[in-house]
């Protein structure tokens, strides 16, 4: 239950951090759309802007031409209406005028001046030899920017009111203006940038706002158009929210995929490929005992598994996944190891006492089962009579190879028994054809013993059969009196298992029991060890 619980507690942990890390990642991945989507937006805004800012400038230079270009006399009325009337037919622009002497004459809002206005200084000139001012004071309308073009004895003034369609805030936007590709000279409209954003087209996170960048390819003038950081995420927080969500929902997937994972590599599968590896395979041993002495003459190795949630489960249902996995000799090689480990001493020194260890239809099919058999009893120094081999009923269907492995087992010296004998393929005459040692009655027939079916009959005429064929009989399950004293009559060699002689053992509690029954002389007199 404590694997249980650490499983649970990994698992569930494991789901949290993947959620909290893709909630993390989604609120990081929808700032950075945010703000990608926020420079692409200001692009388009600045894109939109240079246009209208180039079809302005067209405009005042074409008006500038008309005005440098007239046949009327100067300042005249004649010359004041016909100007009016260019400014009307315009789209930018609020006024013009002629200069003369660095002095406004006449103006088309203003009319012919008695007394001329001095201008100012320029704010900056521009290559084309036209003057810049911005705010020229007769024309001031507030704080509204107001751009004034002077060129020889013309000027415009652009309507202050051009930018009223501007998005509204947080998106600022700059004019520019330049007297060359890279020499930036003022800002004409708008909130100045606090960035130097030189001429050229770029969208990009300057400082601590988003900017973009589009400069004329005609005139001498750029927008920038730019946005604090913080006033962009805070107009878009659905996308962020929504990225986070999404974020949040395919960590869920990721952690359920990882959860997913580490319980498939927590299979009965995996995790008994991990016992066979790391040793955590256990062997207990129960006694065969001779029934007439009350000796144990021999011991079946049992193989047992705890998984990792500590759940014992049964060596059917774990035999049958290595076997079909493909890894049984792994196991089979496991269990060998182990008994001869156990019991080595005891088999050494008691070489008439046997000990069997189950094996399947796939080792006796494997080319490698019968060299490792042999390798690891001479490693443990016993002799092959010591070590019985039991095969499965079902495993005896594949004839031809389980009769050559068969043959071949016992010309090594071992004995071989027919596990589950009743309950599968066998037949008698199978048996006699190769020559088994003994066959293990299943304990199913055991059981019937007192029931007065007709499995009680089968189980005489298998007792008389296996005394004309000379083949010794083990019953197993034995567990009660009566079970034991049903084949007190029987005319063949018979012992017995199940737990009314022994129950499965650890290997120390088994060899303290041999012990003991050794000192009571139940055991046979011992042999001369094996050499080394």
């Amino acid at each position: 239950m404590a694997i249980l619980k650490k499983r649970i507690l990994v698992t569930s942990a494991a789901l949290l951090v993947t959620v909290a890390c893709g909630t993390q990642v989604g609120f990081m991945l929808g700032r950075a759309l945010t703000l990608k989507l926020t420079e692409n937006k200001l692009k388009q805004y600045a894109t939109q802007t240079m246009t209208e800012a180039d079809a302005a400038s067209l405009e005042s230079r074409a008006m500038l031409a008309a005005m440098r270009a007239s046949q009327r006399t100067f300042c005249s009325e004649d010359e004041i209406a016909s100007f009016r009337n260019l400014v009307f037919l315009s789209e930018y622009l609020k006024e013009a005028g002629r200069v003369r002497d660095g002095r406004i004459v006449c103006s088309t809002m203003l009319g012919r001046l008695g007394e001329p206005i001095a201008l100012p200084k320029p704010d900056f000139a521009q290559s084309d030899g036209i003057n810049v001012y911005t705010k020229l004071a007769p024309f001031r309308v507030g704080d509204l920017s107001v751009i004034t073009l002077q060129q020889n004895d013309a000027y415009i003034t652009f309507s202050p009111y051009i930018e009223a369609h501007r998005v509204t805030a947080p998106i600022h936007y700059s004019i520019m203006a330049f007297n060359d590709p890279h020499q930036r000279t003022d800002d004409l409209i708008g909130t100045p940038a606090k960035s130097d954003i030189l001429s050229g087209e770029t969208a990009q996170q300057l400082d601590d706002s988003i900017h973009a960048t589009v400069c004329s390819a005609q005139y001498f003038n750029c927008v920038t158009e730019y946005i604090p950081i913080t006033d962009a995420i805070a107009a878009d927080k659905s996308t962020i929210t929504i990225v986070g969500v999404v974020g949040g929902f395919l960590g869920a997937g990721f952690g359920f995929l990882g959860a997913w994972l580490y319980c498939r590599n927590r299979s009965l599968e995996k995790q008994l490929r991990r016992a066979i590896h790391k040793g955590r395979m256990r062997v207990v041993y129960q006694p065969i005992v001779d029934p007439v002495t009350g000796c144990a003459v021999a011991a079946e190795a049992l193989a047992r598994w705890t998984n990792e949630m500590g759940d014992a489960v049964e060596p059917e249902v774990f035999v049958k996944i290595a076997e079909e996995h493909g890894f049984i000799g792994s196991l089979t090689k496991v269990v060998a190891r182990q008994v001869l480990h156990d019991l080595g001493p005891t088999l050494r020194s008691h070489p008439n006492f046997r000990v069997s260890i189950n094996v399947t239809a796939t080792d006796l099919a494997d080319n490698k089962f019968l060299p490792m058999l042999e390798k690891e009893i001479k490693k443990a120094r016993v002799y092959p009579q010591s070590v019985a081999i039991e095969i499965s009923e079902g495993a005896t269907s594949k004839h031809e190879v389980a009769s050559a492995t068969i043959r071949e087992l016992r010309r090594l010296g071992h004995s071989v028994f027919i596990d589950d004998f009743g309950t599968g393929y066998s037949s008698l005459s199978y048996l006699n054809a190769n020559t088994v040692d003994a066959i293990k009655i299943d304990l199913s027939f055991t059981q019937a013993i007192g029931t007065d079916t007709a499995t009680t009959g089968m189980l005489t005429q298998i007792v008389a059969m296996a005394k004309t064929l000379r083949v010794q009989v083990i019953v197993e399950g034995i567990e009660t009196v009566e079970q034991s004293n049903f084949f007190s009559s029987a005319e063949c060699s018979i012992l017995f298992q199940g737990w009314f002689f022994g129950r499965p053992v650890p290997a120390d509690t088994f060899r303290n029991w041999l012990t003991a029954d050794e000192k009571k002389q139940l055991l046979p007199p011992s042999a001369p060890s094996v050499a080394a």
